[in-house]
């Protein structure tokens, strides 16, 4: 576990984030959902490990998030609604680095601590669609592009299914299938104005929804194979 000794992570996180406390969270983050969940990983080998990453996916539940956090292979810095931090976990939040953002309207504040983070080689999580859903990716907001053209980072997207309960379950299901895959990162230029910003979100939109739907399509075929 890294600590506050080792300043080039260090730097990876916000001001006032302890390095420690962030890798016990990870740590924790990792195992929490074990019990729950059978949990099938791919693809976190393309990760860049160095450098500046905007990370993109979708959001279905209160815990991709928390999954993402514990699996990623390095330091993550996500943007979370600010109703979290007046909650109980707010002050666990901030420590671990974690940024609070408004929803609904652009946050120039969570902004740019990220693109500040950003600035230092460090990876910050975005779920381009704003608030939990199907998880589909139908839609997007500009927040993703906006850090990408403010910092050159490079796009990874991963794509979370499986901790939506289907509709036609009424009783939770025991140790449902959890898949967590990290797609091709990607460069993406980002051209001014709105209509740069409107296109280059359309693509990472798109990008993360072909993710969403190859990754829907081979669970489907594992289920098949089953029955």
């Amino acid at each position: 576990m890294s600590g506050p000794a080792d300043p080039a992570r260090s730097a990876e996180l916000p001001d006032g984030a302890v390095p420690w406390l962030h890798d016990l969270g990870r740590t924790i983050a990792r195992h929490l959902y074990r019990p729950a969940y059978r949990l099938r990983v791919a693809g976190m080998e393309r990760v860049p490990r160095t450098g500046p990453v905007v990370l993109v996916a979708n959001h279905s539940t209160m815990i991709e998030p928390q999954l993402l956090f514990g699996l990623l292979p390095r330091r993550s810095v996500f943007l979370v609604k600010d109703e979290m931090f007046d909650a109980a976990a707010g002050p666990w939040l901030r420590r671990i680095g974690q940024v609070p953002v408004t929803r609904g309207a652009p946050d120039r504040t969570a902004l740019t601590t990220a693109t500040g983070v950003l600035a230092r080689g460090g990876l910050v999580g975005v779920f381009p669609e704003g608030t939990r859903g199907a998880g589909e990716v139908t839609s997007a907001h500009h927040g993703a592009a906006w850090l990408v053209r403010n910092s050159g980072a490079v796009v990874q997207p991963v794509a979370v299914r499986g901790t939506l309960r289907p509709p036609e379950l009424r009783r939770r299901r025991l140790r449902p299938a959890v898949d967590v895959v990290a797609g091709e990162p990607f460069t993406l230029e980002v051209g001014r104005g709105r209509s740069g910003l409107a296109d280059a979100t359309e693509h990472i939109r798109g990008t993360l929804a072909d993710l969403v739907s190859r990754v829907d399509a081979t669970r489907h075929s594992d289920r098949e194979e089953k029955q």
